[in-house]
């Protein structure tokens, strides 16, 4: 059965709801919904005391290692660790307390072109049982090409059942945000969801667009519970209207 997932999104040291289409390097930042006054810890052990296992922490740019460190402190191995991980850097994250970490960009060369290599010293590294693979991803043409470096790229690799199952054997599941629809709060790619809900070999989190308590068990329907759902902007928690209290009682009585 689906799963409401949570997140902390970390941007310049804060945790923060914004438009993923809009971060760039430059310019005057990215469109944001929601600027939080409390800090990622804060989440992090509300989660924990609410049983939300799967929950992710998402750097997003440079500046936020002090605020993940305090939210992997509040529920040590109990939330997933991206941005900027590199197999230079996995180890220490999982030894600073993350459950799993979760990569993109360092699996595509200087070209943007995907390095099976990386993944495989990756995966070797901390072991397919702590990798998650975020696939987010960019409509280009009607098809699906998976967005790195905070989702300003788009690479060269099509979102299709052969990639997940490439990419299978070396992790234990699949984060994939459909960028384009990311913090607009304006509907889901359903396309993907059902897509995903098909084709993957593995548990796979779905995050964009979500804008009420009833996507949950929309997702549940269009996947045949195989996606679970993360909902961000449109939380009550960062400034929405969908009621976090309902969404962990959806989970427990799907347990």
């Amino acid at each position: 059965m689906t799963r409401f997932r949570p997140c902390i999104d970390l941007h310049q040291g804060q945790v923060k709801q914004i438009v993923g289409g809009t971060l760039s390097d430059g310019g005057a930042g990215p469109d944001t919904n929601y600027v939080s006054a409390q800090g990622a810890d804060y989440y992090a052990a509300k989660y924990m005391r609410d049983g939300l296992t799967g929950a992710h922490v998402i750097q997003l740019g440079p500046g936020n290692r002090p605020a993940a460190i305090s939210a992997l402190n509040a529920w040590p191995e109990g939330l997933q660790l991206g941005g900027g991980v590199t197999a230079m850097n996995a180890e220490s994250w999982i030894a600073a307390g993350a459950g799993k970490v979760i990569v993109t960009s360092w699996l595509f060369d200087e070209r943007n072109r995907f390095d099976l290599s990386r993944l495989k010293a990756l995966s070797k590294l901390v072991g397919p049982e702590k990798l998650v693979i975020d696939l987010s991803c960019r409509r280009v043409d009607g098809e699906w090409w998976v967005a790195t470096n905070r989702w300003q790229t788009v690479t060269d690799m099509r979102i299709i059942p052969e990639t997940l199952k490439l990419f299978a054997p070396y992790c234990s599941e699949f984060l994939i945000h459909a960028a384009d629809v990311e913090g607009l709060r304006g509907g889901m790619d359903e396309d993907l969801i059902r897509f995903l809900g098909k084709e993957s070999p593995l548990p796979v989190t779905y995050a964009g667009g979500a804008k009420e308590f009833e996507d949950l068990a929309r997702v549940d329907a269009l996947s045949g519970g195989k996606v679970d759902l993360t909902i961000g902007s449109a939380l009550d928690l960062f400034g929405g209207e969908v009621s976090y209290t309902d969404c962990v009682a959806w989970n427990q009585r799907q347990e």
